[in-house]
């Protein structure tokens, strides 16, 4: 998108007149409208078949100013609490209405629409639009929300710092702030946001593993959630500046590998747990042998000969170290 697109609409805060007041002039309007109708009416009756002057021009003030009235009409319009209303006037943006309340504005001004995605009303549309539009059609929206919107992207597939194929699913949460750049400079602010969120997410992922690596790199998709959400709230902030749209936070929602390696990461994951417990078992399996031959030699319990502490070491790593519980044998009489 060039820089003169980013230039072009900036928003225009419009300050338009109080609903109210023009509402009791509109009305006093269609009250002189109506008296100068029925005063025309009885002129004429008074004056018999012949229409004078005055008349006609009772006439033809009651039918302008009627129609004035229903042109006035036109500019009525009505802000609820964080919406907000984007004004084009002959296809020139004007401004844009973000305080709630009634106002009257240009009635030529047009509210400046921006599609947006929605469920098909069954009620309001044929079963046969239904099935031609699908689950979804596009609509124009008249009316902006200013508040906070959560979306929640699908999973997808993507690759990691390693090439595992990884499915990841974020959720973003994001609100309007610049109602002019999301009306002219995109065309749906809801389907841009998402994908800009799916291409975030791939360019995030890549730069990261899926775990700690045997290196013991310090970030990782599944360890460093914080920094992760962080930097792929700022890379999707830097894609939706365009649209006038402020990422408030963005979350990976959903992290596992792909199903074609997950059984092959599970056992691997298993094979280093095992690992990991069996070198614990081992050290302290080392450690209380050791301390066992030490008390028995300060204590001078019994002294032991070389092969008999190798045989001592032997018996009690077996039972230390064992998967399962040791059978003990008795023996009465000598080792040798």
């Amino acid at each position: 998108m060039s820089e003169n697109v980013k230039k072009e609409y900036q928003e225009k805060e419009l300050k338009p007149k109080n609903g109210f007041a023009m509402l009791f002039l509109v009305i006093l309007l269609g009250i002189a409208a109506i008296a100068m109708f029925v005063v025309g009416i009885i002129r004429l009756t008074q004056e018999g078949d012949a229409v004078t002057a005055p008349s006609l021009v009772l006439f033809i003030g009651a039918f302008l100013v009627m129609f004035a009235v229903m042109i006035m009409c036109a500019g009525f319009r009505i802000v609820g609490p964080n919406e907000a209303i984007v004004l084009t006037l002959f296809g020139k943006y004007v401004g844009s209405v973000k305080t709630e309340g009634f106002y009257w504005v240009n009635p030529f001004c047009a509210n400046a629409s921006s599609k947006t995605k929605g469920v098909a009303p069954s009620g309001k549309m044929g079963e046969d639009t239904i099935a031609a539009l699908g689950s979804t059609f596009t609509a124009p929206k008249k009316k902006l929300s200013l508040k906070a919107i959560t979306l929640t992207n699908g999973k997808q597939k993507v690759n990691d710092l390693e090439g595992n194929p990884i499915e990841i699913g974020v959720v973003v949460i994001w609100k309007i702030i610049n109602t002019a750049k999301a009306v002219f400079n995109v065309d749906d602010y809801f389907d841009f946001v998402s994908t800009q969120a799916d291409a975030s997410i791939r360019q995030v992922a890549r730069l990261y593993p899926y775990d700690v690596s045997e290196e013991g790199d310090e970030k990782s998709l599944r360890g460093s959630s914080m920094e992760i959400a962080e930097m792929l709230k700022q890379e999707l902030q830097g894609r939706v500046d365009i649209a006038g749209i402020e990422i408030l936070e963005a979350r990976i929602s959903h992290l596992a590998y792909a199903p074609e390696i997950a059984a092959a990461m599970l056992q691997r994951q298993q094979a280093s747990a095992i690992i990991a417990a069996r070198q614990m078992i081992v050290e302290g399996a080392v450690g209380m042998v050791q301390m066992a031959l030490e008390k028995l030699s300060k204590n001078e319990i019994v002294e032991l000969d070389e092969e008999r502490k190798a045989q001592m070491v032997s018996n009690l790593l077996v039972v230390l170290c064992g998967n399962k519980d040791a059978q003990p044998i008795v023996n009465s009489g000598s080792i040798y």
